[in-house]
């Protein structure tokens, strides 16, 4: 599940807040076990989510780096290669 969390830091363009948002919720599927939660939980389970996506937007807004923005497509194509390596394909 959390295979689908990505590096969102020194990223051009930098990561919008949907990418952002799509990564709280798998942290907070993956903590609490729910893909869905129930309607009881279901309060709860999106008030964490939005907690988790404020805090990784704080994060990300207050992260300094010396190198060079990468590329999503060419981070993209090397995480292809290595799948292919990896699965044969």
């Amino acid at each position: 599940m959390c295979r689908s969390i990505k590096t969102l830091h020194n990223f051009e363009p930098p990561a919008n807040a949907d990418e952002i948002h799509a990564s709280a919720l798998q942290f907070v599927r993956k903590l609490s076990g729910f893909a869905h939660p129930s309607k009881a939980n279901e309060p709860a389970f999106n008030r964490a989510v939005e907690t988790v996506t404020a805090a990784a937007a704080e994060l990300l807004a207050s992260l300094h780096t010396h190198q060079p923005p990468r590329d999503r497509a060419t981070e993209a194509a090397k995480a292809r290669a290595r799948t292919a390596q990896r699965f044969g394909g």
